[in-house]
């Protein structure tokens, strides 16, 4: 099981990233573990500096904008 953590401040695009990485989870049949996170403290400490943000297993891999669904799937098989 990956560990999903999604960052921001829970607006649309916060949002809608989330149910990007659900949807790509289930098309690859990959199991997830999805914790949103709004603290700003959190995210500072994370490295994102700009929403939203992810992090797959630890590792940040996207902050600012919504993820590009290649690199999504990518991300999630890696």
């Amino acid at each position: 099981m990956k560990t999903v953590k999604v960052y921001g401040p829970g607006c649309q695009r916060c949002e809608t990233t989330e149910k990007m990485v659900r949807d790509a989870a289930t098309k690859l049949g990959i199991d997830v573990a999805i914790e949103k996170v709004s603290d700003t403290k959190s995210m500072a400490m994370a490295g994102v500096m700009s929403t939203p943000g992810i992090a797959i297993d630890g590792k940040l891999v996207h902050a600012g904008g919504l993820p590009d669904e290649a690199k999504l799937e990518q991300w999630l098989t890696a």
